[in-house]
């Protein structure tokens, strides 16, 4: 659940820390006091696009956090140990922040992520539902997506997405090799010769190396071998040569240690570039007996060297590109051989598509169970919402040959408000009609769904009377359930709730700020008498609002 909101410079929010309680909580205050802000803040730190907007005037950035608790969420915990994420306390704490450049960060528990990561997070966190959510309920595909998703279709449905993006690509490939026969051919004939050349010079990275060292070795053999002869006289076959003096240097001092210890050190100093005198003299000996002139082999490895470059002058390349080159082009051959392959290609299209049928077929016939349940359920409802004699069906329309979503359309309709024969939802509902059987829907999906919490921005617009009683009732008893939050202006909805807040503007010094305030027990009465009564407040106002109160509770 939510625990603690924290908002910094957020549109007319400079400073303020809400913390949140269980069960239905209800927003109230008057039109334009900022009850909404509260909602766009904890849309922005769960992942919404980032606006300027949102940061106060004279502010250089805008910042909220929220505080949830997790420890019951073992997928969340699941998936912040998959990112290395601490989660002390079963809490986790989701932070964002926007400059005035536009540019936003994110971070979960201090550490930064990306935005699609919080989002990822968030919704297994918080569900909200927009005071405009019954306009997108007249679109197919929310329609289709608000079924599956309520009766925990979405991997079936992901399958079935993926398993028509595999049969349309491979129709495609099927169709290209048929209109494109004589380029392929053509493209494949070039490539085949290529790939002999450079197969046929047999060529590696790791030997263009080799070659270049032992070039560069035969070609200045000469020199080498003088080199090596000149120090061999210098350190040992000259007369007066660096060994025999050292030799002799050795000798002196070994005779001298009788009358002065001390010497040690420097003997066994000079002892010991004796030896390593020695072991370079033997070493430059058997260098020399190697260093042999081979003008046979000088001439072979320029050679290659020469057929090497050849070869990468004719592809454009360089010459340590070859070997890649190659495979390049062998990988091409392998993809225009499948693509030449017009039988293969239409057996790959015959099991993609019977695969594709398959999971649909799988899909259809678990939708047709979830639209049944769906349709009872919300019907239900709607009978208590001044719906009476209303029927919710969710149709689903065949498609013909199937497509990406499956074989069949979703289609939300009703029976019963204009006539018996059920129609679709756009040519039936009015305006305040739509708004509760989209309040329907979506107390019936979120008693389904898994998310801890619930925000509701004024979905109750154009209801009132009996009818608002109703919906706080079923909102308090989402709230037995799950945390439930619910920004509303009607007096029947608050008093409902197990906690309240009021929303209000200040004016200081010239600059408009929102405060929000918890209300207790006289302060809720006088909050509810005033959504109640309007201006003036009176008595009667006050019984009636605890008499409210008195049934909420």
């Amino acid at each position: 659940m939510l625990l603690r909101l924290t908002i910094r410079d957020f549109v007319l929010v400079d400073r303020l820390e809400l913390e949140f309680q269980r069960g239905f909580g209800a927003l109230t205050g008057e039109t334009g006091a900022g009850k909404s802000i509260l909602v766009d803040a904890l849309a922005f730190v769960l992942g919404e696009r980032a606006d300027t907007g949102w940061i106060r005037a004279g502010a250089e950035r805008a910042e909220v956090s929220a505080e949830f608790e997790v420890a019951d969420l073992a997928a969340v915990i699941a998936w912040l140990r998959e990112l290395d994420l601490e989660c002390d306390g079963g809490v986790l704490i989701l932070r964002r922040v926007v400059d005035t450049n536009g540019r936003s960060r994110a971070y979960l528990n201090g550490s930064p992520v990306t935005v699609q990561q919080l989002r990822e997070v968030a919704e297994a966190l918080v569900d909200i539902h927009g005071q405009h959510a019954h306009q997108s309920l007249l679109r197919r595909d929310v329609q289709r997506s608000l079924l599956d998703e309520h009766a925990g279709l979405m991997p079936q449905s992901d399958e079935v997405a993926a398993a028509w993006r595999q049969w349309r690509e491979a129709q495609s490939q099927l169709e290209a090799a048929s209109a494109g026969a004589d380029a392929i051919a053509q493209e494949r004939e070039q490539l085949e010769w290529q790939c002999r050349e450079l197969s046929a010079l047999g060529f590696s990275e790791d030997e263009w190396d080799g070659l270049n060292v032992e070039h560069k070795r035969l070609a200045h053999a000469a020199s080498l071998a003088d080199g090596a002869r000149f120090a061999l006289g210098i350190l040992s076959e000259e007369e007066g040569a660096c060994e025999g003096q050292i030799d002799a240097v050795v000798r002196r001092l070994d005779d001298l240690l009788a009358f002065d210890a001390g010497l040690a050190g420097i003997a066994a100093q000079v002892a010991s570039a004796q030896t390593e005198l020695a072991e370079a003299v033997s070493a430059l000996r058997r260098y020399a007996d190697r260093m042999d002139l081979d003008p046979q082999r000088l001439g072979e490895v320029e050679h290659r060297i020469e057929a090497v470059l050849s070869c990468a002058r004719k592809f454009r390349v360089a010459p340590e590109a070859l070997p890649g080159l190659l495979d390049r082009w062998q990988a091409r051959l392998a993809v225009l051989g499948e693509a030449a392959d017009v039988e293969s290609l239409a057996a790959r299209v015959a099991a993609a598509r019977q695969q594709f049928d398959a999971v649909a077929t799988r899909l259809s016939k678990a939708r047709r169970k979830a639209a049944k349940e769906l349709g009872d359920a919300v019907s239900r409802v709607m009978q208590q919402l001044a719906l009476g004699g209303g029927r919710f069906e969710v149709g689903l329309v065949p498609v013909e040959g199937g497509a990406s979503s499956g074989f069949e359309l979703v289609e939300f309709r009703i029976a019963g408000l204009a006539g018996s024969e059920a129609r679709p939802l756009a040519k039936v509902a009015s305006g305040g009609e739509l708004s509760r059987i989209s309040l329907a829907i979506q107390v019936v999906t979120a008693k389904a769904a898994s998310v801890p919490t619930l925000v509701f921005d004024e979905v109750d617009v154009g209801i009132g009377g009996g009818v608002a009683e109703v919906v706080g009732r079923l909102l308090r008893e989402l709230g037995q359930e799950r945390q439930v939050l619910c920004v509303t202006h009607l007096p029947q909805v608050a008093a409902r709730a197990n906690w309240q807040w009021q929303v209000a503007k200040l004016a200081q010094d010239g600059v408009i700020r929102s405060r929000v305030e918890t209300l207790e027990a006289s302060a809720r009465v006088e909050e509810i008498a005033r959504m109640l009564g309007g201006v003036e407040i009176t008595e009667i106002t006050r019984r009636h609002a605890q008499e409210m109160l008195g049934v909420g509770e």
